[in-house]
């Protein structure tokens, strides 16, 4: 994808030194905007491997309101160990286990699991249960109704329960817009905090992949996403992966397969959504900065 390399670029010509509060450092700026059309190809990174079917697991474990990585962890998703572990790490009945000895108890123990996996009111949360409201469910109302309306609004931001959460919202904002033929969907992220080279990969399939579920059930086109920085950085043990992918070519898009029976948000499994077609470089690592 080009203008994920754009970014790259962008960061790395304009970023700042920083200090972070994960000690690791960064290159940051402040500020940027990508718009990605959604009718080229899912935005699925090819310059290096993303695990898509992490992205689908953890999309439908927020549309399903979950806050414990147990449902995750038994699926073989790990994107959200290592805030749980650490916090099990500071527990008094932490004896030296692995990452992957955590994992097996919260996968197999639901009285672990539920004290040492759950996140506190996190997306899924405040998704479905944002003080009372379900937000996700007055959105998909109210594009089915009142299409062009300007409050087409979902936020992971709550003041009142930053306080509780494992990690406060990167990605808080959603806006979405259907287009004046009444035919389209769009999205627009705000996202205050963003890690270049992790993060954004996923953040940008994520939402790409909302909006076309979303898109399905409200029975309109994906269009246009829409993603908007705040604090955008390349963390500085990231800085030679970045510029591994910077050498290689993008490759075309794959393309994404829903399926058309689904009609309601709450009905999408993983086997309702496959990719076609992706033809990504090899796999990049990097560590994740807690």
């Amino acid at each position: 994808m080009k203008e994920y390399l754009d970014l790259c670029r962008y960061v790395l010509k304009n970023g700042e030194e920083r200090d972070d509060r994960t000690g690791t450092g960064t290159i940051s700026t402040f500020g940027y905007q990508m718009h990605i059309d959604l009718t080229k190809g899912f935005p699925l990174l090819t310059t290096k491997k993303v695990h898509f079917k992490s992205i689908v697991e953890e999309l439908l474990w927020f549309i399903s309101g979950s806050t414990n990585i147990q449902p995750l962890v038994r699926k073989k998703v790990r994107i959200w160990n290592d805030w749980p572990y650490a916090k099990f790490q500071k527990s008094f009945v932490y004896a030296g286990e692995s990452m992957s000895e955590f994992a097996q108890r919260v996968a197999e123990n639901d009285e672990f699991a539920q004290r040492y996996g759950d996140l506190g009111p996190v997306y899924g949360k405040q998704w479905r249960d944002f003080n009372g409201v379900d937000q996700l469910a007055v959105l998909i109302n109210q594009i089915k109704e009142n299409p062009f309306s300007r409050r087409l609004i979902l936020s992971a931001w709550n003041p009142a329960e930053l306080e509780n959460v494992a990690l406060p919202p990167c990605h808080s904002f959603m806006q979405f817009y259907v287009s004046s033929d009444g035919q389209g969907l769009s999205c627009q992220l705000y996202q205050r905090s963003a890690d270049v080279f992790l993060g954004v990969p996923f953040n940008i399939a994520s939402y790409a992949l909302l909006t076309s579920l979303i898109a399905q059930v409200t029975h309109l086109k994906p269009l246009k996403f829409v993603h908007t920085f705040g604090d955008v950085h390349i963390y500085k043990d990231h800085l030679e992966q970045v510029e591994t992918q910077l050498e290689r070519l993008p490759r075309k898009l794959p393309k994404l397969i829903l399926n058309p029976a689904i009609t309601s948000i709450d009905e999408f499994t993983s086997e309702d959504i496959e990719l076609e077609n992706y033809d990504p470089y090899p796999l990049i690592k990097g560590k994740v900065s807690v």
